[in-house]
């Protein structure tokens, strides 16, 4: 029960505790870095050129129900691209041009659309 060796021990168990505390902060660190690498190997490059044809996301579309609503309407072309991530847009008709946010379209892949409303006749068995 000497006082002196009971204070040496207690500093021993703290710098034990900071140690730990430490390597924790510095193995968070490392896994944080690690997930941004892998997410960011993951991204992909979104450039845009005038003629591209892309998509054009909705976001007032959720204030209507609906569950199988595409928030994603068009295909529109591309006529300029402006700095800044500006991107001018040409609808349908020729005479329709706007701009937009180049993070609020994503390229389409697709072909032509057919939005033309289908009905189907069900007869009774």
């Amino acid at each position: 029960m000497d006082p002196t060796a009971a204070g040496e021990y207690r500093l021993m168990q703290l710098n034990e505790m900071e140690e730990f505390r430490t390597e924790a902060y510095e193995n968070a660190r490392i896994y944080k870095e690690k997930t941004k690498a892998w997410h960011d190997r993951r991204l992909k490059d979104r450039k845009f050129s005038p003629g591209q044809l892309v998509l054009l996301f909705n976001s007032r579309l959720k204030l209507f129900p609906g569950k199988l609503r595409s928030r994603w309407s068009g295909p529109f072309k591309i006529t300029k691209v402006l700095p800044y991530g500006v991107l001018e847009l040409m609808g349908n008709d020729d005479s329709n041009k706007f701009k937009v946010n180049a993070s609020q379209v994503k390229p389409y892949f697709g072909g032509v659309v057919n939005r033309d409303p289908t009905t189907l006749m069900m007869e009774d068995a």
